[in-house]
């Protein structure tokens, strides 16, 4: 094995980089290095990586389209045959594929999730694989440093993952509250400049270049950047804004002005034709100064019950006012030759879908689901029979909680919108929160995911905070392999990542971790359990003993020499110590004691604010106390 080397075929970007991880991580396997070369086709004495258009006797999987589906193959056998991809995306996670056939395991993002182990030899491997699903993502969201976002950039296609979704136009909010340390007033910040944040995004959007992932970008701004109007953030300001500006914002009870004084929380008046058409052009100018963005999200403004009720909007449902402007903003790329495929957003208002207008080119487009007010105690479900939908009533609407209800409007889109899907979606944004123990979530994420094709939908981009590893990456390794492949039973993956994040007592761990799920009791924490309930209250004090028995089990294992593992450990320790005075404060609040309730926790937020240098790479700090804390007012 000894002489083994690698060589990789062409010049492209992708494919270079994946033969050097493929080097990197089998000398670290092999305790010695392993050499790598370009060369311009394949070397029958090494290990060629390349595209499978390159390997000339590698049959082709069947994908729809290459550049967007992904498919590997590999051969290696005595230190020589062939890694390819259909794509050069697919070359790199071909090559993390064969890497974690050798035992290679990525429990978090970050070098301290890498368990790379020793080995005398490597195992041959042959196999052709296409994921389950086309998108397999992850979207921008919290608060994050430049080193968080390219942390899991670099993770993500070593679990299988495609595609990257930076939010807004220069991502400026979620950068600003990591470096001001918004919510955190142990650590002296300071906000940063949008020429900051834009310097910031270019480098994480190189880093996506380097991988070859699908890049999607922007969502919300299209409605206010435009006309001028700043879009950073959800923040309200106070910008005063023209006649001729003013008449283009939705009238709704009879004034025109920002939507609570946000911006982005602010629809327009779509019935105008001059709004339609700013919008698009827009659109398409964006386009052609981004040629590298793959696919482009165009939403409408955040919020609900705020679209306008003028004249020329009020007799027509938000939803036909928006594949109207679909249809004229695909009429105007077309014109231009500008390939960029559009997602749309079904969410909130626009839930109710439309009875005037189809989209009259569903190529062209991605129809993004985002259920953000369902329940994640019940996993995604279909009806034999769909449930009725609510009644349209302008800007009078009860959003949907139940997964039935949810679907059912997905449904309704879905019988006149024959497009390409994908399901967007908050488990990790704030409920994993709710369940400390990340063990229910993690299973729900993969009862979900294996939903989805019942559901229609290709794939999941997920809405979330870019560290949710505290206590484990579990929840993340779930969403990636079972995204990947949707066979893989959740006790498969569960069993193999608590081996690989903790070594031979990981089962210990699992057992600990998944009763914390139980008695942390997240239907309660989610507030479909009443406040005061004696029944949470037991749970919230066994936890508390759960968690005082674990703890020497966590002492023995700190001072472990494997650096992974250690790491591991060293973050349960943090999340116990945490966690008891959490099940203090739950208990006194299911106890019916909200003064007590709230001064533990102003204890808890405390330890975390203290904490974060020691956790930043893998707690959100902000986005915990900011969940968690509304669970305890006075």
């Amino acid at each position: 094995m000894k002489t083994t080397t690698i060589s990789y075929i062409g010049h492209d970007r992708t494919v270079e980089f994946a033969a050097s991880e493929l080097t990197k991580y089998m000398s670290l396997l092999l305790g010695h290095d392993v050499p790598v070369t370009q060369t311009d086709a394949v070397n029958e004495e090494a290990i060629s990586v390349g595209l499978i258009a390159d390997m000339p006797e590698l049959a082709v999987p069947d994908v729809t389209d290459p550049a967007l589906d992904d498919a590997i193959a590999i051969s290696v056998h005595s230190g020589k045959g062939i890694i390819a991809g259909i794509n050069p995306r697919s070359v790199l996670i071909a090559v993390y594929r064969y890497l974690t056939e050798q035992g290679c395991r990525w429990v978090r993002p970050g070098v301290d999730g890498e368990y790379v182990p020793k080995v005398d030899h490597l195992r041959g491997v042959t196999l052709a694989e296409t994921p389950s699903y086309r998108h397999r993502g992850i979207c921008i969201e919290g608060a994050v440093s430049v080193d968080h976002v390219r942390n899991i950039i670099d993770w993500m296609p070593k679990l299988g993952y495609n595609g990257y979704f930076t939010q807004f136009r220069e991502s400026y909010t979620f950068f600003d509250r990591w470096y001001s340390h918004e919510g955190n007033p142990l650590v002296k910040g300071e906000h940063i400049s949008v020429a900051d944040a834009q310097r910031y995004l270019a480098n994480c959007v190189d880093e996506i270049g380097k991988r070859g992932l699908l890049y999607h970008a922007v969502g919300h701004g299209w409605t206010c950047e435009p006309f001028g109007i700043s879009g950073l953030s959800w923040d309200s300001c106070d910008v005063e804004l023209d006649e001729a500006t003013t008449q283009f914002l939705a009238e709704v009870k009879g004034e025109r002005k920002l939507w609570g004084g946000v911006p982005l929380n602010t629809n327009l008046c779509y019935g105008n034709p001059e709004v339609r058409r700013r919008i698009v052009e827009d659109i398409a100018d964006y386009s052609v100064k981004n040629p590298h963005i793959d696919i482009m999200h165009f939403w409408l403004a955040d919020g609900s019950n705020n679209h306008c009720e003028c004249p020329l909007c009020c007799d027509t449902r938000p939803s036909d006012l928006y594949v109207q402007m679909l249809n004229e903003l695909d009429e105007l790329l077309s014109s231009r030759n500008i390939p960029v495929k559009i997602v749309f957003l079904i969410y909130v208002d626009l839930l109710w879908p439309p009875v005037k207008y189809t989209i009259l080119n569903p190529d062209r487009f991605i129809l993004m689901f985002a259920p953000i007010t369902r329940t994640y105690s019940s996993p995604l479900a279909i009806q034999t029979q769909p449930l009725p939908l609510a009644p349209f009533v302008r800007n009078e609407l009860e959003m949907p909680k139940s997964v039935e209800e949810n679907v059912a409007f997905l449904q309704s889109w879905q019988q006149d919108c024959p497009c390409d899907s994908f399901d967007f979606d908050y488990h990790l944004m704030w409920d994993h929160y709710k369940d400390p123990g990340y063990y229910n979530i993690s299973e729900l994420i993969n009862q979900d995911v294996k939903m989805l094709q019942v559901l229609g939908l290709n794939g999941f981009v997920s809405c979330q905070t870019q560290r949710a590893c505290f206590p484990t990456g579990l929840p993340m390794v779930t969403l990636g392999q079972t995204l990947w492949d949707n066979l893989l039973s959740f006790d498969a993956i569960a069993n193999d990542y608590f081996k690989s994040a903790y070594g031979a007592d990981g089962k210990q761990v699992q057992a600990y971790l998944s009763r914390l799920s139980e008695l942390f009791d997240p239907v309660h924490l989610r507030r479909e359990k009443p406040a005061v309930s004696p029944e949470s209250a037991l749970m919230f004090q066994i936890a508390r003993q759960v968690i005082l028995d674990f703890q020497p089990v966590i002492e023995e294992h700190l001072s472990g020499d494997i650096s992974c593992w250690n790491s591991s450990w060293h973050y349960l320790k943090h999340h116990a110590e945490i966690s008891l005075p959490l099940a203090d404060a739950l208990f006194a609040r299911a106890s019916g004691d909200k003064e007590k309730a709230h001064e533990i926790w102003l204890t808890v937020a405390n330890m975390a604010q203290e904490r974060e240098e020691q956790l930043n790479t893998v707690l959100d700090v902000w986005l915990f106390v900011g969940t968690l804390s509304g669970l305890f007012r006075k």
